[in-house]
C-alpha cells in the first residue's frame, strides 16, 4: 500500500505556499480559503516535501 498526502484542512490557513510549490498536488480553493489535494496518491516526492516544510501549520502530512 503507497502513502497519500493529505492536508489538515480544519488547520489549513490558504497561504497558498503548497499550491504555488507543486501545483499538480495542491490547489487553493481562494472562495473558502483553504488548499486541498488535487492528487493524493502524490508527485514529484520533492516537491511535496517542499510543501511541507513552507506550510506555516504544518497540516500536510503523508497518510
Amino acid at each position: 500500500m503507497s502513502r497519500k498526502v493529505r492536508i489538515d484542512e480544519g488547520e489549513c490557513i490558504g497561504c497558498g505556499s503548497c499550491a504555488d510549490l507543486c501545483p499538480d498536488v495542491f490547489e487553493l480553493n481562494h472562495e473558502i480559503e483553504k488548499a486541498f489535494v488535487i492528487k493524493p496518491e502524490g508527485g514529484d516526492e520533492e516537491c511535496i516535501l517542499d510543501a511541507m516544510g513552507e506550510c506555516p501549520m504544518s497540516c500536510i502530512f503523508w497518510d
